[in-house]
Formats: structure tokens, sequence, C-alpha cells
């Protein structure tokens, strides 16, 4: 059903967890594969791959040309763009496949995509003013982070250019899809609280 493209510049260590919230939705039916997109930092990127049965790609540092060269090897013709130190917290695989099914049955493949809550990891007041301040964002520009992921269908991807180059890339693709294109789904992307 989708295929998660995970762009990596050596954060192994923050990939493990990622990877293990996916394990749900390759359960459910609802993962085809994982592309690991590597700018080749570490070799230790290539290993987790292989051991946890996903698909390495060597690709450029440009992070925006990793984003695309793991949309352009994907098989599926959904699209999820996770960061690698975003995990995905319970009840995900349920929100995408509703939201993918209403898509598909609604013909609006080509007009949609979703975008998963921020959630912070810590205690305490900060993170909680910085998601309430994440979503005041969202509900005033319908920009969400691109550490909050992207569900979006290959025509879409495709018809809005895909990922530029740069840094900025995911941001500048939200910005295309616009505030009324974007879904934002009730599940929940925890993000580490830097």
């Amino acid at each position: 059903m989708i295929s998660v493209v995970i762009p990596t510049h050596g954060q192994e260590g923050r990939l493990i967890p990622t990877l293990a919230a996916l394990v749900p939705g390759a359960a459910a039916g609802i993962v085809r594969e994982v592309l690991l997109v590597d700018s080749g930092a570490h070799e230790s990127v290539a290993e987790i791959a292989d051991a946890a049965g996903c698909e390495y790609l060597h690709g450029p540092s440009d992070p925006g040309a990793r984003l695309r060269q793991g949309a352009a090897a994907a098989r599926a013709a959904w699209l999820m763009f996770l960061e690698p130190s975003g995990v995905l917290q319970e009840g995900w695989p349920r929100d995408v496949r509703a939201f993918i099914d209403q898509a598909e049955r609604s013909g609006a493949t080509d007009r949609r995509a979703a975008t998963f809550r921020m959630a912070l990891d810590g205690f305490g007041v900060r993170p909680r003013l910085r998601e309430a301040a994440a979503v005041a964002r969202h509900a005033l520009t319908g920009r969400p982070r691109p550490e909050q992921g992207l569900i979006i269908h290959r025509r879409l991807y495709d018809a809005l250019g895909g990922h530029g180059a740069g840094a900025q890339a995911g941001r500048r693709l939200f910005a295309r899809i616009g505030r009324g294109r974007l879904l934002l789904l009730r599940s929940q992307m925890l993000l580490p609280d830097a």
C-alpha cells in the first residue's frame, strides 16, 4: 500500500526506534517497503537496513535529492516520508489506512495529502508549550514541520514537482501542497525535544 522513504545522514542511533514503530504498519499490510536513502556518512545505516529488511540506497549529500531518489525508487502508489528521528505513535496504521481508503473512494488521491500531529519527547511544561505553538502555527499557516511526516500519492507528488534540492525541500513541498489539501491525522509523530 505505501512505500516509506527515510533520508538518513548517519543517524543510526535514532533510526532504530523509527523503524520499530513501522512494524505495526507492516503487520497490518500497510507498509509495502521501507527505503533508507543515506548519504553514506556511516556504514552502520546499511547494516541496520539489512538487519531490518529495508532497502538501502546510497544517495547524495543533498537532503532534497535523497528524498527525490527514494520517491523514484519506491514501488507503491502511496509515499510516506519520515525523518529518521521521528517515532510514529500508537494507532497510526489505522489512521493512515482510513485516510488512504477515503482518498481513493472519493477520487481525491491527486488532491489530498496527510501529516501526523506533532508530539515532543520530554517531561514538563517546555515540550507542551512547543507542541501548542506548533498547533497554532499549523492553524495559522497550514504548514506543519517536515519532521511530522507526509503521506502523499505519487500522482500528486509528481504533479507538484516532488522534492526540490536543499535542506528546506520538505518545507517547500508542504507550501506547494497548500493548506486546503493537507489533512492532519489524529495519530502523532514523536520528535526529540531539541
